[in-house]
């Protein structure tokens, strides 16, 4: 077995070990406690719940999945765009790249409203909510990546009057490669945060699926343990996303994944 496929397994293990120790926890507390359905359901609770509401999470999946996936693609476009600007404009990179930071640092529920008052109770407000949650560490991982050129490197293109375009094509882009899967690892599990959260305010005005929706209406009805077999679905999504970046770095980017033009010899 390759050795990246041997890591993922193990990793799948220790997860795996993790959970099943965190629901003995649960039982436990919940069962020492007394604790009634509504305020925290048992495992078992949960799993029937699931199960009951099987059709419902499953549409919902698909529905957040594609929010997140779609997200993530564009926000990877648009943010590897503005990183190519970046690293060749010292200028554009001061004057823009505050802004981006500005998306990061204002809370993504305060602009989900102004985003449905703008695009409606949409799929694409709930994407455009996604797009901007994970912009920040694509373009700052992808920036930093085409920015740490050695200089023997960047020497040697020099010398043989390598432009701009077979600079970044040849040199910047493919050592850059490990930063930008760090970017992708980051954004894949805030791909998922994002459009749930986006599904909250998408979900008031409109007949929406996602898990985000579900979650609200379960909360209204108090259905704790629908409640959190759709959180255990969100996670799994999160997982399933992460997962499908490390594969892509440990297969059709290994070469520059795991080597990079930039490690020292």
């Amino acid at each position: 077995m390759n050795r990246p496929f041997m890591q993922i397994a193990q990793t799948v293990v220790a997860v795996g070990s993790v959970l099943l120790a965190m629901i003995a926890v649960w039982y436990a507390v919940v069962v020492m406690f007394d604790l009634p359905k509504i305020l925290l359901p048992t495992p078992v609770d949960v799993v029937q719940a699931g199960w009951e509401e099987r059709d419902a999470i499953l549409r919902g999946m698909w529905v957040t999945g594609l929010t997140a996936v779609v997200g993530l693609f564009t926000a990877f476009l648009v943010g590897g765009g503005l990183s190519v600007l970046f690293s060749q404009s010292a200028l554009l990179r001061r004057a823009l790249f505050p802004y981006v930071v500005f998306l990061q640092t204002v809370p993504i529920v305060a602009i989900a409203p102004l985003l449905v008052i703008w695009s409606g109770y949409t799929f694409r407000s709930a994407v455009i909510a996604t797009v901007i949650i994970c912009l920040f560490p694509i373009v700052n991982n992808c920036t930093t990546g085409l920015l740490a050129v050695r200089a023997d490197h960047d020497e040697l293109f020099s010398l043989y009057g390598a432009g701009r375009l077979r600079r970044m094509l040849r040199l910047q882009i493919p050592g850059a490669v490990p930063q930008i899967i760090l970017g992708l690892r980051i954004s894949s599990g805030l791909a998922v945060i994002g459009a749930i959260i986006a599904e909250f305010f998408v979900s008031n005005g409109s007949v929406y699926e996602g898990l985000g929706a579900l979650m609200t209406g379960w909360q209204g009805r108090s259905r704790t343990d629908a409640l959190i077999a759709a959180l255990f679905a969100s996670a799994l999504l999160g997982l399933v996303l992460f997962g499908a970046v490390q594969l892509l770095a440990a297969t059709v980017l290994r070469r520059w994944a795991y080597t990079g033009i930039y490690k020292s010899s």
